[in-house]
């Protein structure tokens, strides 16, 4: 159970931040970096949320909650290597979770008008936001590709972020009047 009763702690006045296994770390390396775009992303989505049908602002509720596991996962390091398996004590993104993304991709697809040029970021207000949530998305996405690099990261992890871009996309068309309202990318058209 998470209790914060203190906002501030003064123990990052030095630059680093304090991760699950006790260890620290630089704020601007990139563990602390990636954690930092799932959280602007997760900003971003509560933006799009507000503006979102009450359908759909609940499956972004849900999305947001499992940002938070998301970053609980970046901020716990493997103890052992290639060891990402959840438990009491250690949360971790699981498959289950982006399995879910898959089935509402799926479901959004169903109603959707087949796509014939790239769709602009716009549309209606709920739409153009969730777009920004997507770009966010891909932003942290980046930014755990990055860490991946150096570090180990879960791959259900990875997994996870580059489906909810895809569930971002199909949900900005499906408020479009899925895909009906959708502003279409016209190649060359303002020469």
């Amino acid at each position: 159970m998470v209790k914060l009763n203190k906002i501030y702690t003064r123990t990052g006045d030095d630059g680093s931040t304090g991760l699950v296994d006790g260890s620290r770390v630089s704020k601007d390396g990139n563990r602390v970096s990636a954690i930092g775009r799932v959280d602007e992303a997760n900003s971003a989505i509560g933006m799009a949320a507000v503006a979102a049908p009450e359908e759909l602002r609940q499956q972004l509720a849900r999305i947001q909650n499992d940002m938070f596991d998301l970053g609980a996962d970046l901020a716990t390091p493997a103890a052992q290597e290639d060891d990402f398996s959840p438990s009491d004590m250690v949360l971790r993104i699981v498959p289950a979770q982006t399995d879910w993304l898959e089935e509402g991709i799926d479901t959004f697809n169903d109603r959707l008008r087949p796509l014939t040029s790239f769709v602009l970021p716009g549309g209606s207000e709920t739409a153009a936001r969730l777009h920004v949530a997507r770009a966010s998305v891909r932003a942290a996405e980046r930014a755990m590709v990055a860490l991946s690099r150096q570090e180990q990261v879960n791959p259900a992890a990875l997994a996870y972020i580059n489906r909810l871009s895809d569930w971002l996309f199909t949900a900005a068309r499906s408020v479009n009047g899925n895909g009906a309202d959708d502003v279409t990318w016209v190649p060359g058209g303002n020469r």
